[in-house]
């Protein structure tokens, strides 16, 4: 067996470097490169490897959280297809990483994240940013990635990565299971020599797969080729066939499986209208005719009731969180049941679905085929087509309000709605714009909308948007932030300047968490500890508006700035700012107390069920009715 000796770091990135993954006889590079900040416990081994191979490029960032963000925004765009590998020093700079873990990990997004750690070898033990634990001398802080990461190893002796590495690609290119893998790195054994396999360094192609919902095939093979039939696919035709009132709600499977034509097809040919999740949204274009929007909490009002009537849901590669089902409230219908059509047999069982556990592109053709001449009723078809309608006109209300100034959130959506082109991206993860732009967000092409709500991570917008850019350097990527997550990590505005990516932000100052304000006052707590406001006599934080300076600080980091005070002044720097070469900032100030309303839904918060403040009774009163509408679907039997 021919051998090349190289160190567990240099093996590691050749490694890595001879990757790809195949998808419809179409192959990808999968690593892009690293992205992290040196420090000590990974520039003398990783980063040593890296300065020798150029053609996989290091990108420093300014945050390691960051960093990650970057990769799963950018392997997001990219439909999982390709991503990046994130290092860090030991310590400090590994325990940054953990947050964009449970990020990517939450959103079924891959990433790959070496973080250096302590010595294998012990004898110079404690070292600098050691946690010493004293029940085992193997413990350290990566330790903390294990729950946010799909897979999980520590490489204590340069021979055990070749196995390793392996089980790590695995997990990376499944599409059922993939999230952040982790692979800590101790800083000696990144150092260390070994005859590592030439096998090991030369290119592998990882197909991923577009299952097909489960045959039946009978006893003997020539019989099984000619008469097996899908018959889990066949019972959910049979039950769409049969439902009043079905109802798809789409989520980000079908972007990633890149079904968004089968989809479209499907939803004009069956006339089954749609509801998008956060992480759907943009399966559909917004004109389509079935497409009614948002759905869940932060939904349109044709989607929520089409949710609330449905007989039968059909649910394609969403794994229905709390916000998509309105905590258990979305679908009343007493006979309501689901088909779910996830390649995770996890999220297909949901809700005691009739699973199909199938690409959806595959599902979605199959399916539309087997329902050849089937249409929903006529009534049903006019009301989709008027609850359509009503939603366009009432998004145009408030694209028009023409309040204040300060302006209101949904103004400055429309703003940006109206300058973006068809093929262009808004991307948001927290805060209020969240839910208004989920309802009101026009979405012309998949990728358009870009939305980390999976953990709704303050502090990703900016970084993502960063991982858009690089994943499609043809469309402009909008950041929309408010103040809090912008306070949280502005600091890769300097990188998009460094690495020559132009990012657009629209930086929103509303003077405090203007959604958990809201939550705050929904629970009878007023706003309490929810305003940037600086602390008085009283000892509260009642007193003025905190002075932040958002202007100066993105001028500071490098983006060319304008400060709007209206309206007409925000759509004039759209303008002025379009052909800028480089990051470009709009900040202004919006009107938090001016809301985009909620629309037939609830989010089950538990609120205080004893309370020395009457306004906390009085919601806790409301909550205890509402409450009640929450549904055991997990328990009904598929019949």
């Amino acid at each position: 067996m021919t051998t090349r000796r190289v160190t567990m770091a240099q093996a590691l990135l050749g490694f890595l470097k001879n990757q790809y993954v195949e998808r419809d006889g179409v192959e990808h590079r999968f690593f892009e490169g690293a992205w992290g900040i040196f420090g000590h416990g990974i520039i003398a081994g990783f980063g040593q490897a890296l300065q020798q191979n150029p053609d996989f490029p290091y990108y420093l960032c300014r945050n390691e959280q960051a960093a990650v963000h970057i990769a799963t925004a950018f392997a997001k765009t990219r439909m999982r297809l390709s991503t990046f590998a994130c290092i860090s020093s030991i310590g400090p700079g590994a325990t940054n990483m953990i947050t964009g873990a449970a990020t990517a990990t939450i959103n079924r997004i891959p990433v790959l994240l070496l973080p250096g750690d302590i010595f294998a070898r012990r004898n110079v033990a404690p070292v600098l940013q050691h946690l010493e634990f004293e029940q085992s001398q193997d413990t350290s802080v990566n330790d903390a990635f294990k729950p946010v990461s799909r897979y999980w190893d520590r490489i204590n002796r340069p021979d055990q990565l070749p196995c390793s590495v392996v089980e790590a690609m695995r997990v990376l290119t499944s599409p059922a299971h993939t999230g952040a893998v982790t692979l800590a790195l101790p800083q000696d054994v990144q150092a260390e020599a070994w005859d590592y396999p030439e096998e090991m360094f030369q290119k592998r192609v990882w197909h991923i797969p577009r299952p097909h919902p489960e045959p039946v095939m009978l006893a003997r093979a020539a019989e099984a080729i000619r008469a097996a039939k899908p018959v889990m696919l066949a019972r959910a035709a049979e039950a769409i066939r049969a439902a009043k009132r079905p109802f798809i709600v789409a989520g980000g499977g079908v972007l990633y499986s890149q079904a968004s034509a089968a989809l479209a097809s499907f939803a004009l040919r069956t006339g089954i209208p749609a509801g998008e999740t956060q992480a759907g949204k943009g399966s559909l274009p917004f004109d389509h005719p079935r497409n009614l929007g948002a759905v869940g909490v932060t939904g349109t009002p044709g989607a929520n009731i089409a949710a609330r009537e449905a007989d039968l849901v059909i649910a394609v590669g969403t794994r229905l969180s709390d916000f998509t089902t309105a905590s258990k409230t979305a679908f009343q219908n007493p006979g309501v049941r689901f088909i779910n059509i996830n390649v995770a047999e996890f999220d297909a069982f949901k809700h005691a679905g009739l699973p199909l556990i199938a690409d959806a592109r595959v599902a979605l053709e199959q399916l539309e085929a087997a329902l050849a001449g089937y249409s929903v009723e006529q009534a049903y078809s006019s009301a989709i087509g008027e609850w359509k309608a009503q939603w366009e006109v009432e998004t145009d209300r408030i694209f028009n309000l023409r309040h204040g100034p300060p302006v209101s959130q949904g103004e400055i959506i429309g703003a940006v709605s109206r300058a973006a082109r068809p093929q262009d991206v808004v991307l948001n993860a927290a805060g209020s714009l969240p839910g208004d732009l989920h309802k009101l967000w026009r979405t012309h092409q998949p990728g358009g909308y870009h939305m980390e709500y999976g953990y709704s991570c303050m502090g990703y917008e900016i970084a993502g948007g960063l991982g858009v850019k690089m994943a499609d350097p043809s469309r402009e990527v909008y950041v929309m932030v408010g103040d809090g997550s912008f306070l949280m990590m502005s600091s890769e505005i300097a990188t998009s300047i460094q690495e020559g990516y132009k990012l657009k932000l629209i930086v929103l100052d509303n003077h405090g968490y203007s959604s958990i304000g809201v939550l705050s006052r929904a629970i009878g707590s007023g706003g309490f500890g929810t305003d940037y406001r600086c602390r008085t006599a009283t000892g509260s934080l009642d007193g003025d508006n905190v002075p932040v300076d958002f202007a100066a600080i993105c001028s500071g980091l490098g983006a060319r700035t304008v400060r709007a005070r209206t309206l007409a002044e925000f759509e004039s720097a759209l303008v002025e700012l379009r052909g800028h070469p480089s990051t470009t900032a709009i900040v202004i100030e919006v009107d938090k107390e001016m809301r985009v309303p909620g629309y037939e839904s609830w989010w089950d918060v538990p609120i205080a069920e004893v309370s020395e403040i009457d306004s906390v009774a009085r919601a806790r009163a409301e909550y205890e009715q509402a409450v009640k509408k929450e549904r055991r679907h997990e328990i009904a039997p598929w019949s």
